[in-house]
């Protein structure tokens, strides 16, 4: 197998198409809780969910560990993070900062990056096609897409660092029903109104709203899960 990949050139393509492939598989499982928080994901048990080679399963946990979708200590196996009350916060908080300055410039030039409107039509089209469609990923690109749109490598480096573990929160509250794509939909419209409008001062409150709404219903079933299980 291992001499099928690095013989002719186009295996080798093959073999970094099948990597992505199993990045964005693995990524999804994590995200829609497949592989809940704690979850132990090694590289064999990854080669052989997936049916591929170990340094394939292995290239998509390192990509997964340094996007925060999963942590790795030494010589361990990477884990699902399992997120505290305080990292929740600190994240929305980090993630409030870099968002809420970047969409209040937007709002200044009135231009929506294109990448952020097709994203909205996918969350809109979720949203037609049932309460329970998958509307985390898109969201994302949305939310970056707003970012990037700013021109800076710099801002874009710093949105990414916390965006890895911002989509474990995202996919919550997707399997969890905590928010239906109809009502994300309905959000990200406003936000796109606002700086079509140029109006600053309400892009920055409705971006408060829309990550702090979504942090306070996370937060809210954190504490009753905490109830629940007596801690």
């Amino acid at each position: 197998m291992f001499m099928s990949e690095i013989e002719p050139q186009n295996q080798k393509l093959k073999a970094t198409s099948l990597s992505e492939a199993v990045y964005e598989a693995l990524r999804e499982s994590i995200v829609s809780l497949n592989d809940p928080p704690g979850a132990l994901l090694t590289e064999n048990a990854i080669a052989a969910r997936y049916g591929v080679a170990r340094p394939t399963a292995k290239a998509a946990l390192e990509r997964l560990v340094t996007e925060g979708l999963l942590r790795r200590r030494a010589h361990r196996a990477a884990q699902v993070p399992v997120l505290s009350r305080a990292d929740i916060e600190d994240l929305y908080a980090a993630r409030l900062l870099i968002e809420e300055a970047s969409i209040v410039s937007l709002a200044k030039t009135g231009v929506v990056p294109l990448a952020a409107l097709k994203a909205h039509r996918e969350i809109k089209e979720f949203s037609e096609n049932g309460e329970n469609a998958p509307f985390a990923r898109p969201d994302l690109t949305f939310h970056h897409a707003l970012v990037a749109g700013n021109g800076s490598p710099r801002l874009s480096r710093m949105h990414e660092l916390i965006m890895g573990e911002i989509q474990l929160c995202m996919g919550q509250l997707q399997s969890h029903q905590l928010l239906r794509a109809k009502e994300i939909a309905a959000q990200h419209q406003g936000l796109i109104d606002a700086i079509e409008s140029r109006d600053s001062e309400l892009a920055g409150f409705l971006i408060r709203r829309h990550i702090n709404n979504a942090r306070d219903r996370l937060l809210t079933r954190f504490a009753e899960k905490g109830r629940g299980s007596g801690t």
